[in-house]
């Protein structure tokens, strides 16, 4: 899976997008606020890391998400 973080503009809030091998949009959630329903992602336990990983991560650059 890969990872991206999307700034907002104005009163739009910074995003998060989850995408699969094929770059499919799975998750989008406002990096803010944890994302729901990691155990669907094989992301469970992992919502520390996952934190940290994005509160790092540079806005608009594609990563490969490894947890």
């Amino acid at each position: 899976m890969y990872i991206i973080k999307v700034k907002g503009k104005a009163k739009i809030p910074d995003y998060i997008q989850i995408r699969d091998l094929n770059f499919v949009l799975v998750a989008y959630f406002r990096a803010d606020r944890p994302m729901k329903n990691l155990e669907k992602f094989g992301l469970e336990g992992k919502e520390k890391e996952l934190e940290e990983l994005i509160n790092q991560l540079p806005f608009g650059k594609l990563q490969k998400l490894e947890l």
